[in-house]
């Protein structure tokens, strides 16, 4: 018996035209882009569909655009009987994971996600910071060289994505100089990132005080199938633990190697990326060769799956 997770894709997945070609097709999809612009209360229908890009990447408008687009593919797998055992979201893919789950109904998901979103803007503009993809190097040798350069200000492994793939992140200083370590230890490509704050750092730790307000008020409940989470990559369903979780989350780094290596230990056999782009279907090849992830998130690719 062949077992399903869906993987919920976080910032860095979004591109202009995303769920366009859904919200034309299907009426469903239709009312949950209405409903989520009622809530958001931007025009996200625009910023998805149009642009322009400089806009969808401003963070308060990335993670809901993903996170609707992620939801919109989920109902829509699940109209057509594609139901998992399990999910996991990387970083804000993790909100994704739980509304999927049932723990969180999709308004109060999207309300955390907007409030989360707004927070990690604002943060990254008083605390400028960046993020590095570290590429060749043992996750030892990366820590090794955020403690070495921690002496110009803070960094910190933030994504453990997959075998020699690590993002850092802290100021911008101190991220340049452990990049230049990161070299000199052998590392095979040290790239930064464009992105608007040192995510899954120290330096997120003003947006933290709202969005643990935010979590303690959201209805949570227990999840019907487990969520990997990003901070242990367990599984965990309880609504306690998975809020205590979700404010850990911000600053702590993503392990998702790990949760990927844990959900094949313990049965999972198939994957679907669920949402825009195919980063997390990527990231499985490097993992773990014999499993496959499909990326879902356009109308052709939901086809492809009916026809199969």
């Amino acid at each position: 018996m062949s077992k399903l997770a869906f993987l919920f894709p976080g910032q860095g997945s979004q591109f202009v035209g995303m769920g366009q070609d859904l919200y034309d097709t299907f009426q469903e999809v239709k009312e949950l882009f209405d409903e989520a612009e009622s809530i958001l209360q931007f025009p996200l229908k625009k910023i998805c569909f149009e642009g322009p890009e400089e806009e969808l990447k401003q963070t308060r408008y990335t993670q809901p655009a993903i996170f609707v687009h992620s939801i919109a593919v989920d109902l829509l797998l699940k109209k057509q009987g594609v139901t998992p055992s399990a999910t996991a979201g990387h970083s804000l893919g993790e909100y994704s994971a739980l509304v999927s789950a049932g723990a969180l109904s999709f308004e109060d998901g999207l309300r955390l996600v907007k409030i989360r979103a707004e927070l990690m803007q604002q943060s990254g503009e008083v605390h400028p910071g960046t993020m590095a993809a570290i590429i060749g190097l043992e996750p030892e040798a990366v820590s090794q060289a955020c403690q070495e350069a921690s002496d110009v200000g803070i960094v910190q492994p933030a994504n453990f994505n997959c075998p020699g793939q690590i993002v850092i992140s802290g100021e911008k200083s101190a991220v340049h100089r452990a990049m230049e370590i990161a070299k000199s230890k052998g590392a095979r490509l040290v790239k930064e990132l464009v992105v608007s704050g040192a995510f899954h750092s120290p330096l997120m730790a003003n947006a933290l005080n709202g969005l643990v307000k935010a979590l303690k008020e959201a209805p949570i409940k227990e999840a019907n199938i487990p969520v990997y989470s990003n901070v242990k990559a367990q599984p965990v369903q309880e609504p306690d633990k998975i809020r205590s979780l979700l404010e850990k989350q911000l600053l702590a780094p993503v392990l998702w190697e790990n949760i990927i290596r844990n959900m094949i230990t313990d049965g999972i056999d198939t994957f679907y990326e669920v949402g825009p782009g195919n980063v997390l279907t990527g990231l499985l090849r490097r993992i773990d060769r014999s499993h496959l992830c499909t990326p879902v998130g356009t109308k052709a690719n939901l086809e492809d799956l009916s026809n199969e």
